[in-house]
């Protein structure tokens, strides 16, 4: 009987036992996983990827690019992270979005564009140490040149010559100064531009209807000018051969001084020929002009042809 109560005293010690342990072991594993989350939350210990950099700046404002691919070691009080920067091909849309931005053409019409920017980083030191909000200042620059560029296009080339601007446009980002005198974009900010595309490039939508109506007006007009060619052509014939039949009265019927060229003229003037002719009962060969200031007058015609030459 005195053997049991001494066993379940050395059972109960070796739980307490266990349990302490089993304790030290949870708060030794706490105190672990929060050292080493602190260490991951300050960065202490950091991690360059391929195709990035960091830029570490240090106690005394030094500034310093981190290349070097793998994990690296700060001090956590007298050093800090200050940006990470990719070094892969980055794009850089026009505008800052993706939607299609107002221009106006050298005509001044509003065309609505879009483009994009694929550009790498090569110098960080230019980028991220001597430039203060690199992107920012990237984006005014390059949408300022591709703006005076495309502005200064005619409707026409914009629209119908599209390949031909996008070149223009990506040498000048390569190689046209900002400013006169002043440093390109990739010598500005240490990039090197990769490629430039136009995405589109159209009419609004009032605009077009604007156009095809413009275009339906052109139409319209054409057609009338050339119905006015007819006519005049049309015109022009008749008044030839009013001309001739006036030349062969005058002929005919004319007097060589001229005498007989005002009773000729009165009589073409009247508003038809057969109100002009009057049956003649007497057999005489005149014609009676009606309907002029001095009353009637009388044109002699001349004798008929001969039989033999007609």
């Amino acid at each position: 009987m005195a053997d049991r109560p001494v066993s379940r005293m050395f059972q109960r010690a070796f739980v307490f036992r266990v349990g302490r342990l089993l304790l030290l072991v949870i708060v030794l594993a706490a105190v672990v996983y929060g050292l080493v989350a602190a260490v991951y939350a300050t960065r202490t210990i950091f991690k360059v990827k391929m195709n990035h950099a960091v830029v570490l700046e240090k106690l005394g404002g030094i500034r310093q690019p981190v290349t070097e691919v793998g994990w690296h070691v700060r001090l956590p009080l007298f050093t800090r992270i200050e940006q990470e920067v990719t070094l892969m091909n980055q794009s850089m849309y026009l505008g800052g979005t993706a939607e299609p931005m107002r221009i106006i053409s050298s005509e001044n019409v509003a065309l609505w564009t879009s483009a994009l920017l694929t550009y790498r980083i090569r110098d960080l030191k230019t980028w991220a140490i001597e430039n203060q909000s690199p992107l920012t200042l990237l984006q005014g620059d390059y949408d300022g040149i591709v703006k005076d560029l495309m502005q200064a296009e005619s409707v026409d080339r914009l629209i119908s010559s599209r390949p031909q601007v996008k070149e223009r446009i990506f040498l000048a980002l390569k190689s046209q100064p900002i400013n006169e005198g002043g440093p390109t974009l990739e010598q500005k900010y240490g990039i090197e531009i990769v490629s430039f595309v136009l995405r589109e490039t159209h009419f609004g939508d009032n605009l077009v209807e604007a156009s095809e109506e413009k275009k339906r007006r052109e139409l319209i007009a054409e057609a009338e000018n050339y119905a006015a060619d007819q006519e005049a052509s049309r015109i022009r014939k008749l008044y030839a051969a009013y001309l001739e039949s006036i030349r062969s009265l005058q002929q005919e019927i004319g007097r060589s001084d001229g005498a007989t060229d005002a009773v000729i003229l009165q009589f073409l003037s009247q508003q038809k020929w057969a109100s002009a002719y009057e049956k003649n009962q007497t057999g005489q060969n005149t014609v009676v002009i009606q309907n002029t200031d001095a009353g009637a007058i009388t044109l002699p015609l001349p004798a008929a042809a001969p039989k033999d030459e007609r």
